[in-house]
């Protein structure tokens, strides 16, 4: 399952929305896993979150394989509208 969402949570530091996405994802069972641009990322890896840099007004890819991934993929979404 795949999905493109634009990021328009606004957060005060560059880490706090990589740390809110790791911690929802390690929540799920599925492999959970961020795109942006050609680079891919565990999203239940804090270092690999990091490495993205992500800001408001991002595109990013969020793909989730296994059971849970319908619910991931709501959650996560939500999370990035914020």
């Amino acid at each position: 399952m795949e999905r493109k969402v634009v990021i328009t949570h606004s957060q005060d530091h560059e880490f706090e929305l990589a740390t809110m996405i790791v911690q929802l994802a390690s929540r799920y069972q599925s492999r959970i896993s961020i795109l942006l641009g050609n680079k891919r990322v565990n999203a239940k890896s804090i270092m690999g979150m990091m490495s993205l840099g992500l800001m408001e007004e991002d595109e990013v890819t969020i793909i989730a394989e296994g059971e849970d991934e319908s619910e991931a993929m709501g959650c996560l979404t939500e999370l990035l509208h914020q």
